[in-house]
């Protein structure tokens, strides 16, 4: 198996990774309502610039991450659960261990966690009082 090396490895992953997210039940039905296919591939880009960033240290990444999920939690009607962000974290890991091993691989997996959480904590409290549920 292989290791996490650059950024080809890391598109290879969030390619392969928003592949099976569009299929799934769960989430597919949110992302491709919020992405068109044009979206797609400039949306993969600006992920894999995330990772990179994320993975590598390298400045890439613009944008704003919490703002955005603050945003499709409120076209969800305030019902983005914890259960989207658990079905998201276990299919990133298992995305993760079908191509590869290693430090960055397990980084991936240790900074998607600590993410989804302060994601959702983040939504939350924004959310209007009369929509915490």
């Amino acid at each position: 198996m292989k290791q996490i090396e650059n950024r080809a490895d890391v598109n290879k992953l969030v390619s392969e990774f928003y592949r099976i997210v569009r299929k799934d039940d769960l989430l597919g039905p949110i992302f491709n309502h919020h992405l068109t296919d044009e979206q797609w591939p400039p949306h993969i880009e600006k992920l894999t610039d995330f990772w990179v960033t994320s993975l590598f240290g390298e400045a890439c990444f613009k944008g704003n991450p919490s703002q955005a999920h603050v945003k499709v939690d409120k076209n969800l009607n305030y019902g983005m659960h914890q259960d989207h962000f658990n079905r998201w974290l276990k299919l990133w890991a298992a995305t993760i261990d079908s191509l590869f091993e290693g430090a960055l691989a397990n980084r991936a997996k240790d900074a998607s966690q600590r993410m989804a959480m302060g994601q959702f904590a983040h939504v939350y409290k924004k959310r209007p009082e009369d929509c915490k549920h």
